[in-house]
């Protein structure tokens, strides 16, 4: 199945172009193809098999893409309902996927190593601090080392090697998940905050690296109006706290952590 990509590219071409006679754009190295736009039924076999090879159940992907866990959006496409530009990013943000239909494309160069067989990247660690309370003011955000990561792994999890960062947590108000000192893995591409009203949420929120007020932080976040956004903690000590969404500048999404044991 060939891979259609959306960009502003083809949003023009939609809105100066007669539908019926849209085509699609696909980007390899060195050539540049043109394709029929794929129908609602191409559409519907890729995110099948894309959410088969993740695990998850069609109503899984309606609670992640739109807040509630129904197989709606998978069914009308099923059906021959073309989705709308809003509905197909969503779908895509919920199985990994940039808003084009196909893995996560890598944008930049990304060191690769091999070991016993398998091709790692390279992720650089920044010394950026995150805090997991009331933020980190970081004045140097130097790589100061490396972190291999198996490919097929971040392919799994929809990450782009060259769209990845890490950092270290500080902080105790996201334990017991995130403690002082884990890394956490963020994913720069994932910065949109969707609106979602909290009643009809059937999971907790994901947790975000953000900037406020010149301060690095790390919460859960929620934005249930346009312009509002809860950031939560899971440490019970620490209360929910709000905030206004043209005060904060979100870095990306965290998609892994890891945890040191220090008995």
């Amino acid at each position: 199945m060939h891979i259609c990509i959306i960009t502003a590219i083809l949003i023009y071409i939609i809105l100066e172009t007669d539908c019926a006679n849209l085509h699609r754009l696909v980007r390899r190295p060195n050539l540049v193809h043109f394709y029929t736009m794929p129908t609602p039924n191409e559409i519907y076999e890729a995110l099948e098999a894309r959410r088969l090879e993740l695990g998850l159940s069609q109503a899984d992907v309606g609670a992640r893409a739109f807040g509630k866990p129904d197989n709606s959006a998978f069914q009308a496409l099923r059906r021959g309902s073309s989705p709308s530009a809003e509905k197909l990013a969503a779908l895509c943000a919920a199985v990994g996927w940039e808003f084009y239909f196909g893995p996560a494309r890598e944008t930049g160069p990304v060191e690769s190593v091999a070991l016993g067989g398998e091709s790692f990247a390279q992720i650089p660690l920044h010394a950026a601090s995150l805090s997991a309370g009331h933020g980190h003011e970081n004045h140097q955000e130097a790589v100061i080392d490396y972190l291999a990561f198996r490919r097929d792994w971040l392919r799994r999890v929809g990450v782009s090697p060259s769209s990845a960062v890490l950092a270290r947590a500080d902080g105790n108000s996201m334990q017991p998940t995130i403690w002082a000192g884990d890394l956490v893995l963020i994913d720069r591409t994932r910065a949109d905050l969707p609106v979602r009203k909290t009643e009809t949420k059937a999971r907790r929120s994901s947790i975000y690296a953000f900037v406020e007020d010149g301060h690095a932080r790390i919460k859960r976040i929620e934005r249930p109006a346009e312009g509002e956004l809860l950031l939560l903690s899971d440490n019970p000590d620490y209360g929910p706290q709000f905030a206004r969404a043209s005060d904060i500048t979100v870095i990306g999404k965290v998609m892994w952590w890891g945890h040191t044991n220090r008995d």
